[in-house]
């Protein structure tokens, strides 16, 4: 149970901070010529783009960082439950914008966050 944690939370945080990344770095015109399924854009400004970048970016650190280097790792639980929330907030725009495909992918990422939540508060929590 433990290496599929890791296996997924490491996936998980190359997905969040190349996600993050982009977003952070990207304008909004750029963001939104990658294709259909950043059509979400149209919604934000482009600070509130930044901002769901830069909480991704943390967020996708926080699933292995802390755990990696044994500094705070109880924080890897709590990096999950604010990329949930992210997702959530994600789903929710795609349920506004009706894009009901897109979301299939959003709750796809919502289980395997809460897979990784649910795994180190529960059963493999880094606990000393």
């Amino acid at each position: 149970m433990n290496i599929a944690l890791w296996i997924v939370a490491g996936l998980l945080s190359i997905v969040y901070v190349g996600s993050g990344a982009l977003k952070v770095i990207a304008s909004k015109e750029r963001i939104a010529a990658t294709g259909p399924a950043a059509g979400w854009t149209e919604d934000f400004k482009p600070r509130s783009i930044k901002a769901i970048g830069v909480l991704e970016l943390l967020g996708g650190l926080g699933l292995v960082l802390p755990a990696a280097f044994g500094v705070a790792p109880d924080l890897v639980p709590l990096a999950a439950l604010g990329l949930a929330m992210i997702m959530v907030g994600a789903a929710a725009t795609r349920i506004s914008r009706r894009e009901y495909r897109l979301m299939l992918v959003d709750l796809t990422y919502l289980v395997l966050i809460g897979f990784v939540a649910w795994g180190r508060f529960g059963p493999e929590a880094f606990t000393a």
